[in-house]
């Protein structure tokens, strides 16, 4: 990594205990906590050498950020550390209440500002209306465009997420409760079962949260225990991260698309999630729902907030995949 981070001088402590400085952003309103300083070494090779490390030796780092007291049910969080790939700027490794996730689109647009203000990659020319921060993620390498004025972030920014497919469409899955549903599996750097609410029996945008969360809950544990998620490049990404719960409307339109996205521990989403978001869009690809540089609006039900994505190209690393992108609303 490029650059150095201040870090204030810490008020008296107890100096048997580490001191973890950080700074709080949010993205759309889901939060993301970034460590400034106080991490022990995370040891490994690569990035994903260091993720296991991490989860095995120094949870206690996970803990200490996101729960309670210092954090909350839903806080996420941020450790970078330094990438085995040459053009990456900065790697980075995510946590949330339940432990470690492959990718955060949220994280990856409050980290590409993140990056450009506090000094993590060059200035960009002077009259530059983007600069380009490679954030090397677990799932693989992101590109986040930053719009930026006088060398300084001043609008909203983008990414180039890691090739997005569809792993598995209309899966019946027994769901207990609700009995045989019609599920998707899709990876948009992460896996997700994607369901339309109303196959459930509910409405996501006015259900009650708890009421949505039980019901994504019982999808997530009903597909863990039916299918098997296999991921063509790596085990370490092998796994459903969650299930996000829709509107049904997946056929193009302009009007936004509604979702609620619940993941690791029921953890609640409060932006529309990128990584579910690219999932989403290669889902309505792969179903002949939505045209390449198409771009669709998608409305988070927990605040409102908007992101907005496209299918930019068909890659050449899997046969499905797809080259995602989208913008920060």
């Amino acid at each position: 990594m490029e650059g150095s981070l201040a870090v204030p001088r810490l008020p008296p402590h107890d100096p048997g205990t580490p001191a973890l400085s950080v700074v709080d952003m949010h993205t759309g309103g889901e939060p993301l906590r970034i460590v400034l300083a106080g991490c022990p070494e995370v040891v490994g090779p690569t990035l994903l050498a260091k993720r296991r490390y991490l989860r095995q030796h120094l949870d206690h780092v996970r803990r200490r950020l996101v729960w309670e007291p210092r954090g909350h049910r839903d806080m996420y969080g941020a450790v970078l550390v330094p990438s085995e790939l040459p053009d990456a700027h900065l790697g980075v490794l995510f946590l949330h209440n339940e432990g470690y996730s492959s990718m955060c689109g949220h994280a990856v647009l409050a980290l590409g500002r993140f990056a450009l203000d506090f000094g993590l990659v060059p200035a960009p020319p002077l009259g530059a209306r983007e600069a380009r921060v490679n954030i090397h993620c677990p799932c693989g390498l992101v590109a986040a465009f930053v719009a930026c004025e006088g060398g300084r972030s001043r609008g909203p920014v983008r990414f180039h997420s890691v090739p997005a497919f569809v792993l598995a469409a209309d899966l019946m899955v027994d769901v207990p409760g609700h009995g045989k549903v019609v599920v998707d599996i899709a990876y948009g750097g992460a896996f997700y079962a994607l369901v339309s609410a109303e196959k459930l029996g509910l409405d996501v945008c006015s259900a009650k949260t708890r009421v949505l969360v039980d019901a994504a809950s019982a999808v997530t544990q009903a597909v863990k225990a039916q299918f098997k998620i296999h991921h063509p490049d790596s085990e370490d990404l092998a796994f459903l991260y969650g299930t996000i719960l829709t509107d049904g409307k997946d056929a193009y339109t302009e009007d936004p698309t509604t979702n609620l996205c619940v993941f690791a521990d029921e953890q609640v989403d409060r932006s529309p999630t990128g990584s579910g978001v690219t999932a989403r869009i290669a889902l309505q690809y792969h179903k002949g729902l939505l045209g390449l540089n198409q771009t669709r609006a998608f409305k988070s039900s927990a605040t409102g907030s908007v992101f907005t994505g496209s299918a930019v190209r068909v890659s050449d690393t899997f046969s499905s995949g797809l080259q995602m992108c989208y913008l920060g609303g």
